[in-house]
């Protein structure tokens, strides 16, 4: 099971969602996308919150009051960090949670520390939390078969840019050769070149005598 939830509609459509319990959290590590931004209580428990941003943006684009929203959110799925004040979040993209065979279920390490940021929630406030609690959707996604979904139209859409720049570079290619055969016409046609019917009159030479010069 996990939960959806709408951020403050001002900020865009950004949805948050998390998992149920740690198993779900598993299969969320497992298949996230490359647009999914992780959130957690720092040296608490917490629920594992995300953030799926929109295709193209990346960690700096995060707004923040979508930050908050997600901040609030994971102190209030916190037993223990619900219960107090100046809680830190963390948060960091998904493509830099690490798990290793020796970890329990739910937990992560990172690949890099310095992607790690670090929020502070001074204190819940209900005003968001009921906010976004009444936007919360609950589903039971097949996490592989979207991760395969959108693995094969990112396959798809290489493939199809592929196709598109070779058509390009043909064009140019064609052009080119095109260009080069008008230059080579040209370079044949110039006029000092070239012997008019008023060149052979003035030259006073036989017919027979201009076949001679040419052969």
């Amino acid at each position: 099971m996990v939960f959806y939830f709408k951020a403050r509609p001002d900020a865009g459509d950004y949805t948050i969602f998390m998992g149920l319990d740690k198993f779900e959290n598993e299969e969320l590590i497992k298949y996230g996308f490359p647009e999914d931004v992780w959130f957690h209580v720092d040296k608490m428990s917490s629920a594992h919150v995300y953030l799926r941003l929109h295709r193209g943006q990346g960690f700096d684009d995060i707004s923040e009051g979508v930050l908050e929203d997600c901040a609030q959110l994971v102190k209030a799925n916190s037993i223990q960090g619900n219960k107090v004040n100046n809680v830190d979040v963390v948060y960091t993209p998904w493509s830099n949670l690490k798990k290793t065979a020796s970890m329990d279920a739910g937990q992560v390490g990172f690949h890099n520390s310095k992607m790690v940021r670090t929020i502070r929630v001074e204190k819940r406030v209900n005003e968001i939390v009921n906010r976004l609690n009444k936007t919360k959707v609950e589903r039971t996604p097949d996490f592989r078969a979207e991760r395969e979904a959108v693995n094969a139209a990112e396959r798809a859409e290489r493939k199809h840019h592929l196709r598109e720049k070779k058509k390009h570079e043909e064009i140019e290619r064609l052009e080119k050769e095109r260009q080069a055969d008008m230059r080579s016409y040209k370079g044949l046609m110039v006029t000092d070149k070239m012997t008019s019917n008023k060149d052979i009159a003035s030259s006073n030479k036989s017919l027979q005598e201009l076949e001679d010069d040419f052969m």
